[in-house]
């Protein structure tokens, strides 16, 4: 045991040392300098953490926010647990930025990474893939029997050390369990458990890293060890905490499909050809639930619908309540006969016990479709890769204030403190976008801007493309635009669409214009999103080595949802950002219909209070893809008029960093040049 290199009266006064030109980060973490804004961050989480309550901080890219909360935490000597978004940046936080911090402050701490099942080899499991090998391609099967090789001397199980094996998921589901297959304490191999000790180190340690998913997904059915975390936590840092809301709404919610049932046939249809063959019907059990699956999707499919299809009574909307009863009727009735067949066994064999407990569970599932909707619920059909019945809240508010408990000082004692960090939350200084999302009262904010010079570093250009024009016309409009940027630049442009359907109909038109050039261009589902940045990253470096290899030297990527945030392209390689049209949510969303409707029943007007603020967050979001460091340069295209013609484009262009503004094409290919020349573009 050793002396942390910081000690003060408070942990404020160890926090400003810290942060202090003499500290010890400014001793151990090369080209570490006093920032203002991260200065500032970490002292008002040193004095929350320190007091108790709940703050939340938005601070700009740039400012460091993680180290201005790691600090804090690590110099607390309390328990803290640290949740992020993804299961990426959990990695992120916990073997690149956490060690250099605990390294740095000469910290005496235990830490732990704890996520959720899927994420940890089974090795049940992989012994029953391994010995009754499915047929899979000579690749697949090839990488199954490294995985088990790589089981024989893993510590963590952690599957994210095999990265290989993250693009392919049904291997994945192949060596990983689920609380349903999960066969508990009867297990064979419970002592070789890693998500059993990886609970246990997260019991021990002092500082935990888990993730968004798993923090609502564990609060509501409390299997994978935050439940039991909480108590002994003095402070929970949220960091990317903007996705809270929609994380939380997806794991407080219910989903319920057809795809479960038939894999739980499956299962029950293999257990022909295992220890329990001949005790069961098996094939007939498994026939008759896929024909009980097949009627609901048939009763539902006779309505007409696009993709989904709202519930506001007790059925779905244009179906009989009798047909719905029946449908109802038929497939509780074969969940009766599975669970029963599967107990009358149990006790022999532990895969039937692990089926009736999987049984049960999706008939508690299709329990909570057989009433009302709740009032502060919204319940809809949803048809895609087989269909699903989706119930969820309308906001995480409520459950969040009981998360957190009283936070007025008058109530004693007040353990907890809460933070809650992001580059965005909102756009005033109330952060009122986020808070109100998460229901905070009796709370800190904080903003703490960006140190970027984003007049100097990047502009902003609205080409007249105008939406109303029609989609098709739209897309042919932005893609002329892309095509033309990216030639000047040589590529190193990524397109974020709104919808799809965009994305598929911008990206086939570019492909042709750019077929026999070496520019390449990437969409969003030729690979995992690891693989495309890696792929634009490689065509880049090419360009810049000035090589003549067979890689393309430029690439354009072409993406909808996911990469709007959580890309990190800093320098040359990403000089344009195009944005096809302002991210209003679709009408047809149905938590967004009943949230509109909550509003004008409030005696709100929803565009003002929820679509606005929404479009202005995913905006800065997807902004936020371009200016990465203090050397990065670049030029943000929105192909969308409104922001100039409309009165709520003043609000939307508030939320975006202060971009110079570029006037018209000419000026727009005369920054482009610049650009590709090395130099800044022309100022105003």
């Amino acid at each position: 045991m050793f002396k942390p290199l910081v000690q003060a009266d408070t942990l404020v006064d160890a926090v400003a040392t810290a942060f202090s030109g003499e500290g010890p980060l400014a001793g151990a973490i090369e080209q570490f300098r006093v920032r203002e804004g991260q200065y500032q961050m970490a002292q008002a989480v040193a004095k929350v953490m320190q007091d108790g309550g709940v703050l939340a901080v938005e601070a700009g890219t740039g400012v460091g926010k993680t180290m201005a909360y790691l600090v804090p935490a690590l110099l607390s000597g309390e328990k803290v647990l640290i949740s992020t978004a993804t299961k990426n940046l959990q990695d992120q936080l916990f073997m690149r930025d956490l060690p250099k911090a605990v390294a740095a402050l000469g910290v005496p701490v235990r830490v732990a990474l704890l996520k959720g099942r899927s994420s940890y080899l089974c090795a049940q499991r992989l012994s029953e893939a391994h010995l009754n090998q499915p047929e899979l391609p000579e690749n697949v099967s090839e990488l199954l029997r490294e995985v088990h090789r790589w089981s024989q001397h893993t510590v963590q199980g952690d599957i994210a050390e095999m990265a290989d094996l993250q693009e392919y998921p049904d291997l994945v589901s192949l060596v990983t369990s689920t609380r349903e297959n999960c066969l508990g304490g009867s297990c064979p191999q419970i002592e070789n458990c890693h998500i059993a000790k990886a609970r246990q180190r997260a019991m021990q340690a002092e500082l935990v890293v888990v993730n968004h998913h798993l923090f609502f997904a564990d609060l509501n059915v409390r299997s994978s060890g935050v439940a039991e975390l909480l108590p002994s936590v003095r402070t929970v840092v949220f960091d990317e905490a903007h996705q809270l809301s929609d994380i939380g709404i997806q794991f407080l919610g219910r989903k319920w499909t057809t795809n479960q049932v038939k894999a739980l046939a499956q299962q029950l249809g293999s257990e022909n050809r295992g220890p329990a063959r001949g005790l069961a019907d098996w094939l007939g059990l498994a026939a008759d639930l896929v024909r009980a699956a097949n009627a609901l999707t048939t009763l539902l499919s006779e309505i007409e619908q696009t993709s989904r299809l709202i519930w506001v009574d007790n059925q779905p909307e244009g179906v009989h309540p009798d047909a719905w009863a029946r449908t109802l009727r038929q497939m509780e009735s074969m969940f009766s006969r599975v669970q029963e067949t599967c107990l009358a066994f149990e006790e022999a064999f532990p895969t039937l016990q692990a089926l009736a407990q999987r049984c049960q569970n999706l008939r508690d599932g299709f329990e909570v479709f057989s009433g009302p909707v709740d009032a502060d619920h919204v319940r809809w059909v949803e048809w895609g890769n087989g269909l699903s019945l989706h119930d969820a809240p309308l906001t995480i508010a409520p459950h969040m204030r009981e998360v957190l408990g009283p936070t007025d000082p008058m109530y004693e004692p007040i353990n907890k403190s809460w933070i809650f960090t992001s580059a965005t939350l909102g756009t005033d200084a109330e952060l009122s976008w986020f808070v109100r999302a998460c229901g905070l009262q009796s709370h800190l904010t904080l903003q703490v801007p960006s140190p970027f010079n984003f007049r100097q570093q990047a502009a902003l250009y609205v080409p007249p493309i105008e939406p109303s024009d029609g989609e098709q016309a739209h897309s042919a409009a932005v893609a002329a635009i892309v095509e033309k940027g990216a030639r000047v630049l040589g590529g190193r442009t990524l397109v974020l669409t709104t919808t799809l359907r965009a994305m598929r109909a911008i990206a086939q038109t570019l492909s042709a214009r750019f077929r026999g050039s070496r520019i390449e261009v990437l969409v969003q589902g030729q690979g995992s999103k690891r693989l495309l940045i890696e792929r634009y990253l490689q065509s880049h470096n090419a360009q810049a080595r000035g090589t003549n290899s067979d890689l393309p030297s430029g690439s354009v990527l072409v993406a909808s949802a996911s990469f709007w945030e959580g890309v990190d392209i800093p320098g040359e390689a990403l000089q344009m950002l195009v944005i096809d049209k302002l991210p209003f949510a679709p009408p047809d969303d149905p938590l967004v219909q009943a949230r509109a409707r909550a509003c004008e029943l409030a005696g709100e007007k929803s565009f003002t209070t929820l679509h606005l603020p929404d479009a202005a967050m995913a905006l800065k979001q997807g902004a936020g893809r371009l200016i990465r460091s203090e050397a990065d340069r670049g030029i943000l295209v929105v192909c969308d008029q409104r922001l100039r013609t409309k009165g709520y484009g003043k609000k939307l262009l508030a939320a975006l960093p202060p971009f110079r503004r570029i006037e018209d094409e000419s000026q727009w290919l005369q920054n482009l040049v610049a650009l590709r020349a090395g130099l800044e573009g022309d100022q105003p």
